[in-house]
C-alpha cells in the first residue's frame, strides 16, 4: 500500500484518483488481482463459464500501460486474461464479457472527470457494473490482503474491443435506412467525441460521412473535462450553426459522448443543447412504436417528470432508483426493463446490456429522426405535447473547499433542511439519494454529493429556464452562505 494515500473507495462507478498521487501504478497491481478474485467467488461457476478478466482502457494520460500493469497482475494469480489491443468505449468492455462468458471486466478510465483523473470500473459478469456487495468485498479484500498463489500463471491475449461490439450495435438499427438518408443529403450527422474512446466509433457504423469534431487524442481534452455539457462543446455549436446557414441539410444533427462513450447528449438541428432528459422520452417512444419493445422503465431520482408520464402514455412501468448506474443495473437483472437513464447521460437498454451505452443511444437517435424525417426537437415537443408536461431543467456542481465544508452542509440538510426555496413552500422532501425538495408548483430542486468528485450538485426541473435559474441561484446562495 502506498503511505499516506487515501484507502481506495467506490463511488457510484469505480474507483477514481489523481493519476501519480493516489492512482499509481503500484496501487492497480494491488488491487487487479483482488478484484479478480472477487469476481471469481460472485460470478464463478454457474454464470461464467471460464475464468477470464476483460480488460480495457479509454485515452487518458497512460491508460494503456495501466491497463497493461492490471492484466499483468490478474494473469500473475492464475487467471486468463484478454486485454484489449487499442482503446474502446467501456460499453464495448461490458459487451466483450458478456460475448465471452467471462468472469467481469476492468476498465481503466475516469470516465467524464478532469484530465488529472484515471479510475478503475469494475464490470460484472453479466456485462454491467458490479454491486455494492461487490465493491465491498474488493475494499474488504484490500483492507486485509490474503496471500494468494502466483501460479500456475494464466494466459494473456491481446484482442480487437471493437469488431463484436459494433457489429452487435449495428444489427439493432435499419444501418441501411439511416446510410441512405445520410447519402440522398436529408440528414447531416456531426459527432464531438471530445478526445475519448468514442472516436471513429460512429464512423465504424456509418462511414465517413460522419463528421467527427475533436477526434485526436488529447489526454488534456482541450483543456475541459470530457464531459457531454455546453459549456464544453463550443466547436460542435459552431459546426451545427455554419451548416445550419449553409443550408446544406434539412436535418441537422449532433451527438456528444464522455471520455469513455457511455454518456451521450446531443445537438439539435437550431443549435440547441439536448441532455438525456429530453433524449429519454423520445427513445421511449421511438423503441416503442418503432420497435416493438415493452419493458419497465427505469429513472433515477434526478430524471425529468416527462419521463413516467411517457412511460405512462405508453403504458410501460416506471421503477426509481438512487443516482449511480449501478442501481439501474441491479434493476436490469430482476426484470424486463425497456430502457434505463439517467440525468447525467447514461442510457442502457434491456435488449443490450445493463450498462449505459453512447454509441447505441446514439443510433437509436439517429433512426428516430430519420424514421420520422423530423428535427429531434420537434420529436421531443410532441412529447411534450401529448403528456402535457412543460419543463425546463439545468444542473451546476459547486466544488468543495474540503471535507469540513461537506460535512458542515450535510449537517445542515439533516437538522435543517429548508421549508421555503426561492420563495416558494416545500411540498415535500424525498431523500433516496440526497434531498428532493418538491416545491409548491410542482418544480423540485436536488441537492447531492458527487460519488466520484469533491462537489456537490445542484439539480432543478421547473416550468421554464427562468425559474430554474432562479431555483439554482437560491441553492447556490444556500450552499456557499456562512
Amino acid at each position: 500500500m502506498v503511505v499516506n494515500s487515501p484507502p481506495i473507495k467506490f463511488g457510484t462507478d469505480g474507483w477514481r484518483g489523481v493519476i501519480a498521487d493516489d492512482f499509481t501504478f503500484a496501487r492497480v497491481a494491488e488491487l487487479a488481482p483482488i478484484a479478480a478474485q472477487v469476481l471469481a467467488k460472485h460470478y464463478g461457476g454457474a454464470i461464467a463459464a471460464n475464468h477470464l478478466i476483460i480488460v480495457g482502457y479509454d485515452r487518458r494520460f497512460l491508460a494503456e500501460t495501466f491497463a497493461q500493469t492490471a492484466a499483468e497482475a490478474v494473469q500473475m494469480v492464475g487467471f486468463d486474461v484478454y486485454l484489449a489491443n487499442t482503446y474502446a468505449p467501456t460499453p464495448a468492455v461490458s459487451w466483450a464479457v458478456k460475448a465471452h462468458s467471462a468472469l467481469g471486466g476492468f476498465v481503466l478510465t475516469a470516465s467524464h472527470n478532469p484530465a488529472q483523473y484515471l479510475g478503475f470500473k469494475v464490470k460484472s459478469a453479466y456485462g454491467g457494473s458490479v454491486t455494492r456487495e461487490v465493491t465491498q468485498d474488493i475494499e474488504a479484500g484490500l483492507a486485509a490482503p490474503e496471500t494468494v498463489t502466483t501460479s500456475p500463471m494464466g494466459k494473456l491475449e491481446l484482442f480487437n474491443p471493437w469488431d463484436s461490439y459494433t457489429k452487435a450495435l449495428g444489427a439493432k438499427v435499419d444501418l441501411n435506412r439511416i446510410n441512405s438518408t445520410i447519402a440522398s443529403g436529408k440528414l447531416c450527422l456531426f459527432a464531438d467525441v471530445m478526445h475519448g474512446a468514442a472516436a471513429g466509433g460512429l464512423s465504424r457504423l456509418l462511414g465517413d460521412s460522419v463528421m467527427e469534431i475533436n477526434h485526436d487524442r488529447d489526454p488534456l481534452f482541450g483543456g475541459n473535462p470530457p464531459e457531454p455539457l455546453p459549456r464544453y462543446i463550443p466547436d460542435l455549436f459552431r459546426v451545427i450553426q455554419q451548416a445550419k446557414q449553409n443550408q446544406s441539410c434539412p436535418l441537422r444533427m449532433g451527438l456528444v459522448f464522455d471520455g469513455d462513450s457511455d454518456r451521450v447528449a446531443a445537438v439539435d438541428g437550431e443549435g440547441n443543447f439536448l441532455s438525456s432528459q429530453v433524449l429519454i422520452p423520445i427513445l421511449i417512444a421511438h423503441l416503442v412504436d418503432h420497435h416493438g419493445l415493452t419493458g419497465e422503465i427505469v429513472k433515477t431520482v434526478s430524471g425529468s417528470d416527462l419521463i413516467p408520464l411517457v412511460a405512462q402514455q405508453y403504458q410501460q412501468p416506471v421503477y426509481e432508483t438512487p443516482i449511480g448506474y449501478k442501481y439501474i443495473a441491479e434493476r436490469m437483472l430482476q426484470t424486463q426493463v425497456l430502457l434505463g437513464g439517467e440525468e447525467s447521460g447514461g442510457i442502457g437498454y434491456g435488449a443490450h446490456l445493463p450498462e449505459r451505452d453512447a454509441l447505441l443511444s446514439a443510433l437509436y437517435a439517429i433512426e428516430a429522426v430519420v424514421v420520422a424525417e423530423q428535427d429531434l426537437s420537434s420529436l421531443y415537443q410532441q412529447r411534450q405535447a401529448q403528456v402535457g408536461c412543460y419543463c425546463a431543467y439545468d444542473r451546476i456542481d459547486l466544488p468543495l473547499a474540503n471535507e469540513q465544508a461537506k460535512q458542515r452542509l450535510q449537517d445542515r440538510l439533516a437538522s435543517t433542511p429548508p421549508t421555503e426555496i426561492a420563495e416558494q413552500t416545500v411540498k415535500d422532501c424525498q431523500t433516496l439519494d440526497g434531498y428532493k425538495f418538491r416545491l409548491q408548483d410542482n418544480s423540485w430542486l436536488l441537492i447531492r454529493f458527487s460519488g466520484t468528485e469533491p462537489l456537490l450538485r445542484l439539480y432543478c426541473e421547473a416550468g421554464n429556464q427562468q425559474q430554474v435559474q432562479t431555483i439554482l441561484n437560491w441553492a447556490k446562495h444556500w450552499a456557499t452562505e456562512p
